[in-house]
């Protein structure tokens, strides 16, 4: 540009650029400018390298947690080294619950009548004996009265005998008025016998002092103490002896009903011990044993009926519950165990907290069975690593606390 600037016209004086000159050179080093300020924009504001540590765990790195020295003294968290156990091999099923067949009673009158009286409702408990229900029936008034008219003639013909045998003492009448009076004695006795076996077969014996006034109405009973299970009696409906009007189950003991896959059948014995869970009780066991285990195999499912015996004397356990049945087998197993409290959820995903350094990493494991308040880790962590067993819900809360307060 210095030739330019020092041109000069004929007459000596300096050459003037026209403006249209001058746009025409500054409007490159414009274009430049504003491609440099483009390409600062587009710049990162921070390396690649120093990526928040929240970012990382949620890029799936391990998230930490730390505890103050107030926080460790409150939290309850404790630790222990991982290390495997020696279990009795375990087969675990699912199964229901089922009434003691032994101890299950469905109750129906051995006669046709019409349901005159209801006296328990559905859930109750009964004692042996209780009446549930009382039926009024043409065929028990007959038998009762058939019964009432042999008892009569039964006395009389024992009183008769009796004057006989003391007339005859004083030989006022003759023998055969005697033997005549003690054959009427023995045919009063058969009718007065077949009378009451027709009586106790009808269930119509042993009546209380409610039913006594109206010979046709007799009561149901209960067979032994138990619970109501179903109902079907309805005052005033036709009561008959293929209709049941009540079932009563004792439910101090429970059935576990179950299946077994025929590669199962050989770990599974009679008297083998079992340990029942339920979804409504969480953790609690209900210990039991193997008391039948069929001889015949359904051809449609391959699998073979057993059924495990638990008591249940609070009542815990109810008729129709899904249950899980773990089977104690004659082997043995090596397993990572921790207490099922070691285990928490996050983000969906069973996890536990592992000590390292001052912090504790969260890891996902996987799980297997449960046993006695314990679950089998089948991975995810290995044996000689500190664990928590205790206090896991307290860094779960931390952890959440900590996430919250980075975003």
């Amino acid at each position: 540009m210095n030739f330019l600037s020092n041109a000069q016209n004929k007459n000596g004086n300096p050459i003037t650029m026209p403006n249209k000159h001058k746009y025409r050179l500054t409007l490159p080093l414009v274009l430049i400018s504003a491609i440099f300020a483009g390409c600062s924009k587009d710049k990162p504001s921070a390396p690649p390298d120093k990526v928040p540590s929240a970012e990382k765990a949620e890029a799936g790195g391990d998230k930490v947690v730390t505890l103050s020295a107030d926080e460790g003294a409150t939290s309850g968290v404790h630790t222990a080294v991982l290390e495997q156990q020696i279990f009795a091999d375990q087969l675990t099923v699912t199964a229901t619950i089922e009434p003691a067949q032994d101890r299950y009673a469905s109750i129906a009158p051995r006669i046709s009548g019409k349901v005159d009286k209801v006296m328990v409702g559905l859930g109750e408990q009964v004692r042996a004996g209780q009446t549930l229900a009382l039926v009024d029936s043409i065929e028990a008034g007959e038998a009762q009265s058939a019964y009432a008219q042999a008892v009569t003639e039964l006395s009389v013909a024992r009183s008769a005998a009796e004057r006989a045998e003391r007339l005859q003492a004083d030989q006022i009448i003759p023998q055969k008025d005697v033997l005549r009076a003690r054959a009427d004695l023995e045919k009063a006795k058969a009718i007065a016998r077949a009378a009451g076996d027709r009586r106790h077969a009808l269930g119509l014996s042993g009546r209380d002092g409610e039913t006594s006034k109206t010979p046709s109405i007799f009561p149901v009973t209960a067979p032994f103490a138990g619970t109501v299970v179903d109902k079907k009696a309805v005052l005033g409906e036709l009561a008959q002896p293929d209709k049941p009007l009540f079932a009563i189950a004792d439910m101090s003991h429970v059935w576990i009903e179950t299946n077994l896959f025929e590669k199962d059948l050989a770990r599974v014995k009679p008297g083998a011990q079992a340990v029942v869970t339920v979804a409504a009780y969480g953790s609690e066991a209900f210990r039991g044993k193997v008391t039948y285990v069929s001889s015949v195999m359904d051809k449609e499912t391959r699998t073979v009926k057993a059924r495990v015996e638990v008591p249940n004397p609070e009542g815990k356990l109810k008729l129709g519950m899904f249950a899980s049945a773990a089977i104690s087998t004659e082997g043995s197993q090596k397993a990572l165990m921790l207490p099922n409290e070691a285990v928490v959820l996050v983000q969906g995903q069973p996890t536990v907290f592992v000590k390292r350094g001052e912090g504790f990493d969260t890891r996902a494991v996987e799980l297997g069975d449960k046993r006695q308040g314990l679950v089998e880790i089948k991975g995810g962590v290995k044996t000689g690593e500190t664990v928590v067993t205790q206090g896991a819900y307290a860094l779960k809360a931390k952890l959440l606390k900590s996430q919250i307060s980075a975003d």
